[in-house]
């Protein structure tokens, strides 16, 4: 998986990360990451994916409704959030590859009170693997890697570092889904 505790630590910025990365990379890590979220599932029963676990850190300032922003979440709304996140960037991250320039975002989120099992969580993730490989097939063969946005607390971002973005925040909710998936377990005694 991809090493992101230099960066995290800010001993290297996403820019130097990418730096000598090529799109097959990027396919790479795509199936890794989805591949060990299909892993994680491995062993879980429907019960577990609607398991509401203990989370005293829970804190979404980004609720679409204020009443959810301490919600603890299940391992369904965890599955639909990080790839609706990595979606996302690859989306955004095909149009910079392009050449396009502009603002806003690029997001759909399928509603994640209508993920109630294993077998939706596995299609999900199929599906998010699915979309996030066909961006890099829009990708030209001499991506635009000059259309660069910055930002004061990341740096610059091309198209790679906003396909990466994606990953990372998978990997950003690794151990969450991991405690939701055992925490479900401990309750039903597995």
């Amino acid at each position: 998986m991809l090493d992101l505790t230099p960066v995290r630590n800010k001993e290297m910025s996403y820019a130097e990360l990418v730096a000598d990365m090529k799109v097959a990379d990027l396919q790479a890590l795509t199936n890794e990451m989805i591949d060990y979220q299909l892993n994680l599932l491995a062993g879980c029963t429907d019960a577990d994916v609607v398991f509401v676990p203990v989370d005293p850190e829970a804190d979404d300032p980004y609720a679409a409704d204020a009443a959810d922003a301490d919600l603890a979440w299940t391992l369904g709304h965890l599955i639909v959030h990080v790839t609706a996140s990595s979606e996302e960037s690859a989306a955004l991250a095909a149009e910079m590859a392009r050449g396009v320039v502009r603002d806003g975002r690029s997001r759909s989120e399928i509603p994640w009170q209508t993920v109630k099992t294993v077998q939706q969580c596995r299609a999900r993730l199929e599906e998010s693997r699915r979309m996030r490989l066909a961006s890099l097939e829009m990708w030209p063969d001499e991506p635009y890697l000059d259309n660069v946005k910055m930002s004061d607390r990341i740096g610059e971002i091309d198209a790679f570092v906003r396909f990466v973005f994606g990953l990372s925040h998978d990997q950003g909710h690794l151990a969450q889904i991991e405690n939701v998936i055992a925490q479900a377990k401990v309750a039903r005694g597995a």
